[in-house]
């Protein structure tokens, strides 16, 4: 027979952790963007599902096991948020697919996507004729950024948590070192910046602290 009692604690300590998560470590479980938030709700899922009946499993051990699997959560979103190599070890990176109205088929195939799903996901962004695809990218969460060709500027940032996006340089003609020189130019360090936009020629930036700011480009 059902202990009710255990089974709604577990369930508001459930309940309650899933909403600290959500608040502390942000809201991209919501709608996941990335790996660590794809799994920071299978695993929840998992460990709330597969505890909460068991009656070998105490109050304090699921209360154990959630607090273990948050601080994991937090590490991994951590290391992400500031590292490269772990972002992109983790979270993996955008894989650029088509380039100057050409395909990548051997690129398209190493990341199992087919000629019809490519096809569709061009359709969903409304480019029907491939030759005006400047640049196809498929990001991290599976959906594909388009540029085409007569756009006046890139469709993503150039800098995300203080990181450099190397393919969106590349769509700019742009190189790291063209960016570093424009951040001295205006008083910023690269880990100073939330994110910075390339729009019609000009560098937007938006610090850790204060508002965004905007200037023309320097060369």
């Amino acid at each position: 027979m059902f202990n009710y009692v255990d089974i709604g604690l577990k369930l508001i300590l459930a309940f309650t952790t899933v909403i600290i998560q959500i608040n502390v470590f942000g809201k991209g479980n919501l709608a996941p963007s990335n790996a660590v938030d794809q799994l920071q709700n299978y695993v929840l899922g998992g460990v709330i599902g597969g505890m909460l009946y068991s009656k070998d499993v105490t109050l304090l051990q699921f209360f154990i096991v959630l607090l273990v699997w948050s601080f994991i959560v937090s590490f991994v979103k951590l290391l992400t948020n500031h590292s490269r190599f772990f972002k992109r070890a983790i979270d993996g990176s955008p894989v650029t697919v088509i380039k100057n109205g050409q395909i990548n088929v051997d690129v398209l195939n190493s990341i199992g996507l087919s000629a019809h799903d490519l096809s569709f996901k061009l359709r969903s962004t409304g480019a029907f004729d491939i030759r005006k695809v400047k640049r196809g990218v498929v990001e991290q969460n599976g959906q594909l950024t388009v540029t085409q060709v007569g756009d006046e500027t890139i469709k993503y940032p150039i800098i995300m948590d203080g990181q450099i996006d190397e393919d969106a340089l590349d769509v700019i003609n742009r190189d790291e070192d063209w960016l570093m020189r424009q951040l001295k130019l205006r008083g910023y360090e690269l880990n100073q910046i939330y994110m910075a936009n390339y729009l019609s020629h000009k560098i937007v930036i938006f610090p850790y602290s204060g508002i965004g700011d905007e200037d023309d480009e320097k060369k």
